[in-house]
C-alpha cells in the first residue's frame, strides 16, 4: 500500500490533488459537551457572564473551518461554500454540535468538519469553565462525507 503523504524518501509532504476533479464535496462531524445540567440550564437561559455562549460557539466553528490549513499541516486550504454549525441538547447534561461544511473543489472537507465542531466545543468550555471546569469534550466523529473519487460515507450506528 503507498502512503499518498510521503514522498519517496519517507518524508511528509502534502499530496498533489491537482489531477483530481473538480466535484461538489460536503462533510457533516459530531461533537459533544457534557457538562452539569445547571451549566446547560445556565447556556441556554443565557446567564453565563461571557455572554451568548452558543452564538460566540457558532462564530467560532465557522472561523476554525475557515481556518483548518493553518491547524492541520497536510490540509489544502479550499474554498469553502458553505458552514452550518447546529446545537441541540438531550435537555439534561450533553449539549450536541454538529457541523456541515461545503465547497466546489479538489479536495474534501471531512477536516474542516472536524475542526468547526472541536473549535466550538472549546468554546463552549472556554465560556463555561468559570462555573464549571470538568465538562467533558467528545467524542468527535465525522458522521458523513460525499463527494469525491471514495464517493460517501455515512457513519454507521
Amino acid at each position: 500500500m503507498e502512503l499518498s503523504h510521503f514522498n519517496e524518501q519517507g518524508r511528509a509532504r502534502m499530496v498533489d490533488v491537482s489531477d483530481k476533479e473538480i466535484t461538489k464535496r460536503s462533510a457533516a462531524a459530531r461533537s459533544k459537551v457534557k457538562m452539569d445540567p445547571g451549566t446547560l440550564d445556565a447556556i441556554k437561559a443565557g446567564r453565563i457572564g461571557k455572554g451568548d455562549v452558543l452564538a460566540v460557539a457558532q462564530v467560532a466553528g465557522i472561523m476554525a473551518a475557515k481556518k483548518t490549513a493553518d491547524w492541520i499541516p497536510m490540509c489544502h486550504p479550499l474554498p469553502l461554500t458553505g458552514i452550518d454549525i447546529r446545537f441541540s441538547d438531550n435537555s439534561k447534561d450533553e449539549l450536541y454540535i454538529e457541523a456541515t461544511v461545503k465547497t466546489t473543489g479538489l479536495t474534501g472537507v471531512e477536516m474542516e468538519a472536524l475542526t468547526a465542531v472541536s473549535a466550538a466545543a472549546l468554546t463552549v468550555y472556554d465560556m463555561c469553565k468559570a462555573l464549571q471546569k470538568d465538562m467533558i469534550i467528545g467524542p468527535t466523529m465525522l458522521v458523513s462525507k460525499s463527494g469525491g473519487k471514495n464517493g460517501d460515507y455515512a457513519l454507521e450506528v
